[in-house]
């Protein structure tokens, strides 16, 4: 026996989540494990908010990321062009198994490593580039460009086109979009991009992740034209937002934080700690990728239709005190493994590696170089982008004080 569906969330409570997430899914969580929400689409969802119940959903294959299972007229996300839609946020198995097989050899643990040196060299650069300022905003002079110079070595884009492929970025990014044409000719230019670098690679291939992956294409014929050239997209939207929001977030925390600062500071060797804790504490998505329900289900006594979107609440199960003693409080001590940061079951990030490494890396070197960094208005309210879907922030001016 179900237990009753539960009410709609108050439009109030749905607008907080932009304003206070944690406090407005904690009340949630509290509240109940399952609640009826308008989605960031404007139609009707389910959200799920308590850490063991958001965990089995995550890995449950009777919710699919495929959008093929929505119910008429129950979907309104971005619409993207066929050679970039055949991605594997947008995937079930067999297809999401076969691609992912081909291409994870790239992303593993031995491979990334051997990007750390690019990335602290790329990571350094920047800094000496703020180095004799007295202050700079933290968003658009470093946690911003790191990751997409990272993103350009791994595809193999020329320096002479980075101009041009970061304004097309940060365009697709923009907290506050143009409008649908805008969207749809950015989309363009880097479809068009992208397929003419897709063309160079084969003519000329190099040591880069968009040549390997045009080699398994070529050579098997295993992977189809669109699904090369969404892998080559997906590269890109999974590998530059989500890990500036996280080296944003992260920098304003431990700021906030100048215990945990200072703990780290002093041992190294817990950078590697802290980086998990903090994606835990303040992660860059407040809600995992949208599923929806193959068939009914019943999640926590409340039964899903066939068909329904379901919202898994990664910002309300990170502070579960069910799963988490004094989940409110950052401590780079806490053991936070199993958060849900970067994903669980089939869907697991397969740049998680690389995720890793670049916060550790982003952060050590930061506060190596600045040892005095501090916020240049410690009253100021934090920016954050007008997203339920992304939490980061629009700027985060910093001071560097006494330089190391």
């Amino acid at each position: 026996m179900t237990a009753p569906t539960p009410a709609p969330v108050p439009a109030s409570d749905v607008a907080e989540l932009l304003t206070d997430p944690y406090a407005a899914y904690g009340r949630l969580r509290e509240a109940g494990p399952v609640h009826r929400v308008t989605g960031t689409d404007g139609l009707p969802a389910w959200l799920v908010t308590r850490y063991d119940d958001v965990r089995q959903a995550m890995a449950d294959a009777r919710l699919s990321l495929d959008k093929r299972h929505a119910a008429s007229g129950g979907y309104r996300g971005m619409s993207l062009p066929p050679a970039l839609d055949a991605n594997l946020l947008n995937m079930e198995p067999p297809d999401h198994t076969r691609i992912r097989r081909l291409v994870s050899g790239a992303f593993t643990a031995r491979q990334v490593e051997r990007l750390r040196e690019p990335v602290l060299r790329t990571a350094e650069q920047l800094l000496d580039a703020v180095a004799e300022q007295e202050s700079f905003d933290l968003i658009t002079a470093y946690a911003a460009p790191l990751p997409i110079t990272v993103i350009c070595d791994l595809l193999g884009v020329a320096p002479a086109d980075r101009r041009d492929f970061r304004s097309w970025t940060d365009a697709l990014f923009a907290p506050a979009p143009a409008g649908p044409s805008a969207a749809k000719e950015t989309v363009a230019g880097l479809l068009a991009y992208f397929t003419q670098l897709m063309a160079d690679k084969r003519s000329h291939p190099g040591d880069d992740l968009l040549s390997a992956m045009i080699a398994v294409r070529d050579q098997g014929d295993r992977l189809s034209e669109d699904e090369l050239m969404s892998l080559a997209f997906l590269t890109l939207i999974a590998g530059y937002d989500n890990t500036v929001s996280l080296i944003g977030n992260a920098v304003l925390t431990l700021l906030h934080h100048p215990d945990q600062l200072a703990a780290v500071r002093t041992a190294p060797d817990r950078w590697s700690g802290a980086v998990e804790e903090l994606a835990r504490f303040d992660g860059p998505m407040p809600l995992a990728m949208r599923r929806f329900a193959t068939e009914d289900i019943t999640i926590a006594g409340v039964t899903v239709p066939a068909g329904e979107t379901v919202l898994l609440s990664l910002a309300a199960a990170h502070r579960d005190p069910r799963h988490y003693p004094e989940p409110d409080r950052f401590d780079i001590g806490r053991d936070a493994g199993g958060h849900l940061a970067l994903g669980h079951g089939i869907h697991y990030c397969l740049g998680a590696p690389l995720a890793r490494m670049e916060g550790e890396i982003a952060l050590r070197a930061l506060f190596d170089r600045f040892p005095g960094l501090a916020l240049e208005d410690p009253e100021a309210d934090p920016r954050w982008r007008p997203s339920m879907r992304s939490r980061g922030l629009l700027s985060l001016p910093v001071r560097t004080g006494a330089s190391g």
